[in-house]
């Protein structure tokens, strides 16, 4: 009889190879019965954003030889500089402001984090996303203000008193989360600054803040080992261990009992042999096409805007995405941790304003923006250069991965106070070359951050009278 480990991986292998193959025969025998095809298909898609978060939670806090291993589990890490090339466990890092992270184990207890008093005029915030990738809080300038204070993270389950000194508490759906430190860096003589701001932030169980005995610790985890290249042949596994520690909610439980049907979930278990070959390719096929419906969901996004995707790829929590699994998905596959609208929103492009795709290897190319026209924000904007098909920062010869308002006075301006960006793979020369993006050989993929964006006219947030409208990135030979 074939295990469940040996079926999920045989059933994945079998997907690349059906991808690399395109092999019509076999595709087309898997449409007689459609029921193990479309589980498939829709537990890909519910479960892309739990598999992705897993993987960086072990790369963050369970691989120590990761290459990206922050710290273990309640414990912070803060990061003295932006994100660059290096960093490779997240897909669209930010670049704008030094991250501080917290793997958080909330099973034996809940955790206190304490944040310092922080200059109202710097940007700060803490994004509580849980392990369904649901933003189920903030601490920092928009929502709490930027005076000291002391929140409770706990886990699904908990219940207890809350301590009079602590200020909110936030629930997370799940019990393992994280929580992404996000501080403004000013410009590179800033970092002292931030570095203070950072030493300010503390992490410690509910027992250490009350200082009691702590209570019995969780039993240990044998968390599976986690590399891209097993994500992509033991996709169903990974979900399968994840969702052991993922509570269903109530708009869970419909994908949950379909997900049992074949094998996925806690504490379930499925005669695989029971299952005809001709079922086996179903799952295979169902998750290709989960995967191409996620990729078609992430370019179909929000509406376009002179070539650039303008409100559709911003996170939320529960009831933001209210069981809509495609669009949990597709923002996960974009961007995963990505903000709430009102705390950041996200334009993206891999076109120029034609139509035509953003090549670096084929053209060069000009953003303007009219200086009356500046992205409109109440913290900061940026643009950010990915490389198209990995969705990560790109090795160039200045360090430099974006263009932000920060930097404004050091940008040249044009005759009437507008700003051209030169988004290239070489160099525009040494008077154009602070106002230079670099740009990777081949294709592209750009990202503006709109840091507290304006409701007030123009805002990205409307989408009528009032909409602010990104200039589109002009292809200039």
């Amino acid at each position: 009889m074939m295990t469940k480990r040996e079926f999920l991986r045989s059933a994945a292998l079998a997907s690349i190879a059906a991808t690399a193959t395109k092999s019509g025969p076999a595709l087309a025998t898997a449409a007689a019965a459609p029921n193990a095809r479309d589980i498939a298909e829709a537990g890909f898609i519910y479960g892309l954003p739990i598999v992705m978060n897993y993987g960086v939670m072990h790369q963050f806090a369970v691989d120590r030889d990761s290459g990206q291993f922050k710290a273990p589990f309640n414990e912070i890490a803060n990061a003295h500089d932006v994100f660059t090339y290096k960093d490779t466990a997240v897909v669209t890092p930010n670049a704008d402001t030094p991250y501080s992270v917290v793997s958080m184990d909330l099973r034996a207890e809940p955790l206190i984090l304490s944040v310092p008093a922080v200059d109202r005029s710097r940007y700060y915030s803490v994004q509580l996303c849980d392990g369904n990738t649901y933003n189920y809080g903030y601490i920092g300038s928009r929502t709490t203000g930027n005076d000291a204070g002391d929140y409770m993270a706990v886990g699904p389950d908990w219940s207890g008193l809350v301590p009079a000194d602590v200020r909110r508490v936030f629930r997370s759906s799940t019990k393992f989360s994280l929580a992404i430190y996000r501080t403004q860096l000013f410009n590179p003589a800033d970092i002292d600054n931030v570095i203070k701001v950072q030493d300010g932030y503390k992490v410690q169980p509910l027992s250490a803040y009350l200082k009691r005995p702590a209570p019995p610790a969780a039993a240990p985890v044998d968390f599976p080992k986690f590399d891209k290249d097993l994500a992509k042949i033991e996709f169903f596994e990974f979900l399968d261990f994840a969702l052991g520690f993922a509570p269903p909610q109530p708009k869970d439980v419909d994908i949950r009992a379909k997900l049992a049907a074949i094998g996925v979930g806690p504490g379930k278990t499925s005669n695989f042999k029971d299952l005809s070959a001709e079922d086996k390719l179903k799952i295979v096929v169902g998750m290709k096409e989960g995967a191409r419906r996620v990729e078609e969901a992430i370019a179909n996004a929000g509406r376009n805007v002179n070539g650039w995707r303008v409100g559709g790829l911003a996170g939320g929590d529960s009831a933001f995405y209210n069981g809509d699994w495609l669009k949990r998905a597709a923002v996960a596959r974009a961007g995963i941790y990505a903000n709430d609208p009102a705390e950041a929103s996200y334009p993206s492009t891999r076109s120029d304003s034609d139509g035509q795709p953003l090549d670096g290897s084929q053209h060069v190319y000009t953003l303007t923006f009219p200086a009356d026209a500046l992205p409109p924000v109440n913290a900061f904007w940026s643009v950010t250069m990915y490389d198209g098909k990995s969705q990560l920062l790109i090795e160039n010869p200045i360090n430099r991965y974006l263009i932000n308002s920060p930097m404004l006075p050091e940008l040249k301006k044009n005759a009437h106070g507008s700003v051209t960006i030169y988004i290239q793979n070489k160099s525009p020369g040494a008077d154009n070359e602070m106002d230079w993006l670099p740009a990777p050989n081949g294709a592209m993929y750009l990202v503006m951050r709109l840091y507290l964006p304006k409701t007030s006219p123009p805002s990205i947030l409307s989408t009528g009278e009032g909409a602010w409208r990104p200039p589109g990135v002009i292809r200039v030979s």
